[in-house]
């Protein structure tokens, strides 16, 4: 099994100011090169009349990552690799970022850029919602409807969530765990109904993508 890691939810974009200057960072989930390129591109397109649209990006993670980031004509090593070097630090992995820079007029020097450059990062990475690769099973349990609260109650105690409910004869509910927590759902499961319920896997996602309460802000070192 792979191993788990937070991944970006959703899209986020955040701006800062720095001396006249406006960075405008947008941080995506991408799963590939070409999804981590395509992203480039459509912001690039975006904000076409930019003076820089700075990217770098991280798909998977740990070691087995692939990473890239360019300057897009900031001065060698003032933009890019700063913004990748936030996002190795953060822990998140299958991530892309741009940087969008509107000059303001005023010259930052090296040092400026750099922290310019990597504040825009933080600043998209601290709004960003959280989401997790993991491996999932999808089980049916059918159940009288005398269980129905109790067992939505069990389902959230493990952090499952329910995909489908439904009501005939008994109650068929579909859900989904990690494939870590379902063995003590089961457990608890047929203690709950004195062995009576018993849940089926259906389905088994070694990559499924399970939303993270919203994220912390990422501090800078």
């Amino acid at each position: 099994m792979s191993r788990r890691y937070p991944i970006p939810a959703a899209e986020t974009r955040a701006e800062i100011k720095v001396k006249n200057s406006t960075f405008i960072a947008t941080a995506a989930p991408v799963f590939s090169v070409a999804e981590a390129k395509a992203f480039i591109g459509r912001i690039k397109a975006e904000f076409a009349d930019a003076a820089h649209n700075v990217p770098a990006y991280q798909v998977g993670f740990g070691a087995a990552v692939t990473a890239h980031c360019s300057d897009d004509g900031e001065p060698a090593g003032t933009a890019g690799r700063p913004m990748l070097a936030v996002l190795q630090g953060s822990g998140i992995g299958d991530v892309a970022v741009v940087v969008t820079r509107y000059f303001g007029g005023t010259k930052l020097g090296t040092g400026g850029l750099v922290r310019a450059y990597s504040d825009a990062v933080k600043a998209a990475l601290a709004l960003l919602p959280l989401a997790e690769k993991v491996a999932t099973h999808t089980v049916m349990v059918a159940f009288p409807y005398s269980y129905v609260e109790r067992m939505r109650l069990l389902v959230a105690g493990y952090d499952g969530r329910i995909l489908d409910e439904d009501f005939a004869a008994d109650v068929t509910m579909t859900a989904q765990f990690t494939v870590e927590q379902f063995p003590a759902f089961q457990e608890e499961l047929e203690q709950l109904s004195h062995g009576s319920l018993v849940a089926e896997i259906v389905e088994t996602n070694e990559a499924t993508i399970m939303t993270k309460r919203p994220s912390a802000p990422i501090d800078g070192a």
